[in-house]
């Protein structure tokens, strides 16, 4: 079976975003959980700055049209505040723990989506929805 190229990178993004987890479960113990935030973005922002270069997919901040740069803003401190949520919990829980309860936000992205941006769900996508909340549910209680 081919991935279509949207599902390789998501299925990505969920092979790092779990070895994240792990990683920071680990890195944060005996310091600071907002220190820590502020090394791993530091990390990302070197990182992503030297994949730019090295592909040449910089463009000029003035082709950015004004809503872009008002959406990734706020995008911007929605990540940082979540990401300086999330190491807490980290912190204070067990990671088997706070990252199901982190992956509320697919549901409360179809929500939005939904709500917000106008996209339609089906009643399959519905059901999937409300397994993935009743999963969170089970993985999180104890």
């Amino acid at each position: 079976m081919v991935l279509a190229s949207w599902t390789f990178w998501a299925v990505l993004s969920a092979v790092f975003a779990a070895l994240t987890a792990i990683f920071a479960k680990v890195g944060i113990s005996g310091i600071n959980s907002d220190f820590a935030t502020l090394l791993r973005t530091v990390v990302v922002l070197i990182s992503l700055a030297l994949i730019l270069y090295a592909t040449g997919q910089y463009q000029s901040l003035s082709s950015i049209p004004a809503r872009s740069y008002l959406f990734l803003v706020l995008s911007g401190l929605a990540t940082g505040a979540s990401w300086i949520c999330y190491f807490r919990a980290l912190q204070l829980g067990q990671a088997s723990q706070v990252a199901p309860v982190d992956k509320l936000s697919v549901v409360l992205v179809a929500v939005l989506g939904v709500t917000l941006l106008g996209e339609r769900l089906d009643l399959r996508q519905w059901a999937g929805i409300s397994l993935v909340t009743l999963g969170v549910v089970m993985l999180a209680w104890r």
